[in-house]
């Protein structure tokens, strides 16, 4: 089986991120990370892998030679290899989805597991586009996975308003996973350093063809404005009259 993980370089979530003089987001008092919801996707991999079936993992990014160190972490959170579609265009769930579409007709994969979402943008568009170009059937949100003796389907516990459910789809498919999956494991020293030997393939993006255009594009960032101090009450009474006030209901 093999089983395809995309890989998402997002800021640190726990990072403060600021911008520069210029409106671009400052670098310099932060880290770049895996997304987290991905690490989760990547974690469920090796966990099926380590239920006893034979699993390559395969994980892919796209973006510039810097996301390399990323996939250098998910190569020693236990991925096989990994793809860097070389890619410095803006991107957008929809020309992330074509990319990732090549990458999965050229792998082949049994499965592809993904984050619900990325935590820098919160689109949650990428996987249901990925399904619908290759076709695949889908299950979103995942909080379980499970797959049949026979290999060709699985089983999977959504995350929906109602509560939770439980659907069965035929492999190939694309899953993606929900904070409740699982938790990922310490990348331990040795793990690291195992991880440099195995390969990591750059292909630029051009070798799939025509790039499809984005359909959004970022016009501006800026910090939300500065909240105004706190102020305390003595009482209640005084409290609601201030909401009263502050409402128009005197």
């Amino acid at each position: 089986m093999k089983i395809l993980v995309s890989i998402k370089r997002v800021p640190d979530p726990y990072a403060k991120v600021r911008l520069d003089a210029n409106g671009n987001i400052d670098e310099s008092d932060f880290s770049w990370v895996i997304n987290p919801f991905d690490e989760i996707a990547l974690e469920e991999a090796v966990r099926i892998r380590e239920s006893g079936l034979t699993v390559e993992i395969v994980a892919v990014s796209i973006g510039t030679s810097e996301w390399d160190t990323q996939l250098k972490t998910a190569l020693a959170m236990g991925a096989d290899r990994a793809i860097l579609v070389l890619d410095d265009e803006p991107a957008d769930p929809g020309s992330v989805s074509h990319l990732l579409a090549a990458v999965a007709r050229r792998e082949q994969p049994d499965l592809i597991l993904m984050g619900k979402q990325a935590t820098d943008d919160d689109f949650n568009q990428t996987v249901q586009r990925l399904a619908a170009i290759l076709d695949y059937p889908q299950a979103t949100f995942a909080s379980a996975i499970q797959l049949t003796p026979d290999g060709r389907h699985a089983r999977v516990t959504r995350e929906v308003d109602a509560g939770r459910e439980t659907l069965e789809v035929a492999l190939p498919a694309v899953i993606s996973a929900d904070l409740r999956l699982n938790e990922p494991r310490y990348v331990a020293l040795p793990a690291i350093i195992k991880a440099r030997s195995k390969p990591l393939e750059q292909i630029p993006a051009s070798e799939f063809g025509t790039r499809r255009p984005v359909g959004s594009q970022t016009i501006k960032m800026e910090m939300p404005p500065r909240r105004s101090a706190g102020r305390k009450v003595q009482s209640i009474d005084e409290l609601v009259t201030i909401i009263r006030t502050a409402t128009g209901r005197n």
